[in-house]
């Protein structure tokens, strides 16, 4: 079954009865780790039906990038200032583009 969790998810199982079974990860397994979390929490956010389990997911997702700045050593407001240039070069999402092809350049 093995799977990241949260810190305080043995605790949780702890109080319900039951025993859970723990290791601590090496650096390398906890980031492959993280990006596995990271992809099963955007399947879940993929997978919400409403509006407030969209945004429990998106929360989940957060953390798990919050998490992957900490093992690079940085924070979400590093992300969130990374992510404010590139939108000033590039854009955001807001006007809800979808790039259908681009044309190639004609020969001379």
């Amino acid at each position: 079954m093995g799977k990241l969790v949260r810190d305080g998810v043995p605790e949780l199982i702890r109080k319900s009865g039951r025993t859970p079974h723990v290791v601590t990860l090496s650096v390398a397994a906890y980031r492959d780790a993280l990006l596995h979390k990271l992809h099963e929490e955007a399947a879940e956010l993929s997978a919400a039906k409403t509006v407030e389990s969209a945004l429990e997911e998106a929360a989940d997702v957060l953390e798990v990038l919050a998490a992957i700045a900490a093992e690079h050593g940085a924070t979400l407001d590093t992300i969130g200032e990374i992510a404010r240039r590139k939108r000033e070069e590039r854009g955001g999402f807001g006007m809800r583009r979808w790039l259908e092809a681009i044309e190639p350049i004609p020969e001379p």
